[in-house]
């Protein structure tokens, strides 16, 4: 049976929105009752958390403790960062000499550009699928293909006037073919669209997301 706030013995409490997990976890630590909002989704069927019901005191004790450590977050933050971006550079690096020994006529400065698109976090292409973390040949192969194929045909003007993705891929599949064997690669099965590389854990279509 419903029952309001008061009712419950929870009426002293102030509801605390989701959002901030920090200020959330101390909120809930400081305060000797709490208690989680939940609110049910009919498009999902399924209770979601909004927040929390704290104490007040103890609410204000914990936006104390984040405001008094903001900077050292802020410090670790920028560490973070400082890092991934180390971690980021070495790979495009490893990426890009790994393009370089498949296909040693590739220019050095369009291997790195190569590795660069491939590798960006968060972009969900090949080269952040475990196949691409490991350099796989497939992997990398897959980012050159995709390359070649944006860059060096008119594929993109295909597309954008109303041409199939999969015709549009027939029509310069030997343009890539003849860039790649340019570069000294080995010969290439163009995949057709919607093909799952091996190994990739993604699509074409995501492999070469731009």
């Amino acid at each position: 049976m419903p029952r309001c706030l008061d009712c419950a013995d929870l009426g002293h409490l102030v509801f605390l929105p989701r959002g901030d997990a920090a200020l959330t976890r101390r909120a809930r630590e400081e305060s000797a009752l709490w208690a989680v909002v939940v609110r049910f989704n009919r498009r999902r069927s399924r209770y979601e958390r909004q927040g929390v019901l704290v104490e007040e005191a103890a609410l204000a004790r914990a936006e104390a403790r984040c405001l008094a450590d903001a900077e050292a977050r802020r410090r670790r933050r920028a560490r973070d960062a400082g890092r991934r971006a180390v971690e980021d550079e070495r790979f495009v690096a490893e990426f890009a000499a790994q393009v370089r020994r498949l296909f040693p006529g590739c220019p050095a400065e369009r291997a790195l550009a190569i590795a660069a698109h491939a590798g960006a976090r968060g972009s969900g292409r090949v080269g952040r699928s475990a196949a691409g973390r490991a350099l796989s040949e497939e992997a990398v192969t897959s980012a050159v293909v995709a390359s070649v194929r944006h860059v060096d045909t008119p594929y993109d003007r295909l597309i954008m006037s109303g041409v199939p993705r999969g015709e549009a891929r027939e029509r310069i599949a030997e343009d890539v073919r003849e860039v790649v064997r340019g570069w000294g690669g080995r010969p290439l099965r163009i995949p057709a669209a919607g093909h799952r590389a091996r190994g990739a854990g993604t699509t074409s279509r995501t492999s070469e997301k731009r």
